[in-house]
């Protein structure tokens, strides 16, 4: 891979607040070469790996797993904030800097033993992708790979997803 693809990343100081370096993909999503290019390399990860179905958080799991499942040839499922899909679901909740929240999936989403790959923009502490692996395993599925297209390696989430193949495409 010859592409610096940090190129693509806006960095906008001090947002959502004071102190922090926001990492925006949307400019990266906006250049239809080069998020061709980013799907391209977690298409690369996944070749291998016989997935059944892509998993992505919303809102922007949304934008990365989508055309990723569609390179891949697998379904797609959405992980949402609880009360927002019309049919019945699991949760699994997860602690916030100022209390707790859940998130949720279609009871009849994963098969047993289907192989799961899960697609996000960003992998910074890891609270979205624990919630999100523990409501994949409630049904069974097997998570073959993490995706993102940034980690911020500084917060140390990959400890978290010890055990698991975790790619990203930039790493600050």
């Amino acid at each position: 891979m010859n592409y610096n693809f940090k190129d693509k990343i806006s960095i906008i100081p001090d947002f959502p607040k004071e102190g922090i370096r926001f990492k925006d993909i949307t400019t990266l999503l906006q250049d239809g070469p080069a998020f061709k290019k980013a799907i391209g390399e977690l298409t690369k990860f996944a070749a291998d790996k016989n997935v059944d179905v892509i998993v992505g958080p919303e809102a922007r799991g949304f934008i990365i797993g989508c055309p990723l499942a569609v390179e891949l040839e697998a379904g797609f499922v959405p992980v949402r904030k609880k009360g927002k899909l019309p049919r019945e679901t699991i949760q699994a909740s997860y602690s916030l800097e100022y209390g707790e929240d859940a998130l949720a999936m279609h009871k009849d989403a994963i098969k047993p033993g289907q192989r799961v790959l899960i697609a996000d923009d960003l992998l910074a502490t890891g609270g979205t992708i624990g919630t999100t692996i523990d409501l994949i395993k409630q049904l069974g599925g097997e998570v073959v790979g993490i995706a993102f297209f940034i980690e911020l390696t500084y917060l140390n989430a990959r400890e978290k997803l010890e055990g698991y193949d975790v790619f990203s495409l930039i790493k600050y």
